[in-house]
């Protein structure tokens, strides 16, 4: 299968090398060090067990056009980068190209295909002006929960820290032979990609404690373990993902976890540090409107209040500015 991987930090690189080393053919559409490195050396994959991996196999370029029509096209940047590719991706497309989409958070086709009364609704806090959803329309997306734990620590080198599900769905939960091609082509690359029939739910699970972990990681340098085994910030958690508890379920979502074991389950992840942390760290903007502002935007919508999560993405919104504006030729 040709698939082209738009990004090639943490996840799209991880993702990359598994599926080149199970044999299909991968592009990286990159830029900038990773681009260089890529070129150079492959792409570099360093399991948790200290094992690594080098897919040379792969191609790698800035130029959409010449990568031509692919069977599938994995969009692994994160979500507010999103806007700046958006006109390029139909390059990519031929008849029956499907787009993956892994991002964190509320992503921009959430309510197609929902049904009832906000079905069709445009959410801006990812999608402000609807150029994505022109772009990338939601009839080719196959949706993707990203669950592994990983971290790009050079250019074209990404280190695994845990996890290999990417579980998959249909927007309308149907179980389509394009899903099936999706999920068997996960498998054999060694990841666990169950197809889902309520893909929704699952997003508003992994959601669920990024939403909190994430900012609160990020404004106290923190990781997962340190945020779940201090009395105050565990409870600041658990208030959040009360508030979002409440305008899921006005959406229909039911969650299968409890509150209480979705927040064990991160402290198992031990001393962890949350993509965001990563991303400040880093010098980079945080995905603060997919976690945050996307789930008191669908507060709003649904006439839940939302005071915790309005508190935290105003601390976390001014800690972003003292970010750069995200590059996603660094990706």
């Amino acid at each position: 299968m040709k698939v082209a991987i738009i990004g090639a930090g943490a996840i799209g690189g991880y993702v990359g090398v598994k599926l080149a080393l199970a044999g299909e053919d991968v592009t990286f559409i990159v830029r900038g060090a990773n681009l260089a490195a890529i070129r150079a050396a492959g792409m570099k994959l360093v399991m948790k067990d200290g094992v690594e991996h080098v897919a040379r196999n792969v191609q790698a370029t800035n130029d959409y056009a010449a990568a031509s029509a692919q069977d599938m096209v994995i969009l692994a940047t994160k979500a507010h980068q999103l806007g700046a590719v958006a006109n390029d991706v139909p390059k990519l497309f031929g008849r029956d190209t499907v787009v993956v989409t892994m991002q964190n958070g509320i992503p921009y086709w959430y309510f197609h295909k929902h049904g009832g009364d906000f079905a069709g609704t445009l959410v801006h806090s990812v999608d402000p002006t609807g150029a994505i959803s022109a772009q990338i329309s939601a009839e080719r997306v196959i949706g993707c929960v990203v669950y592994p734990a990983t971290e790009l620590v050079a250019p074209g080198v990404v280190q695994h820290i845990e996890g290999e599900r990417f579980p998959v769905g249909e927007l309308d939960g149907a179980v389509t032979d394009r899903v099936r091609r999706v999920a068997e082509c996960f498998t054999n690359a060694g990841f666990k990609a169950p197809v889902l029939a309520d893909v929704r739910a699952e997003i508003w699970l992994k959601l669920w404690g990024n939403l909190s972990f994430n900012p609160i990681s990020a404004l106290t340098r923190s990781t997962l373990s340190d945020i779940c085994q201090c009395a105050p910030t565990r409870a600041l958690v658990a208030a959040m993902m009360y508030e979002a508890q409440e305008v899921a379920h006005k959406l229909g979502i039911t969650f299968r976890l409890s509150l209480e074991k979705r927040i064990a389950g991160a402290e198992k992840v031990g001393k962890h540090k949350t993509s965001m942390l990563q991303d400040i760290e880093a010098g980079r903007a945080p995905e603060l409107d997919a976690l945050l502002g996307s789930v008191m935007e669908l507060g709003r919508l649904t006439k839940t209040a939302t005071p915790h999560l309005d508190a935290v993405y105003a601390l976390t919104y001014l800690l972003a500015k003292s970010v750069p504006a995200d590059d996603p030729a660094r990706r």
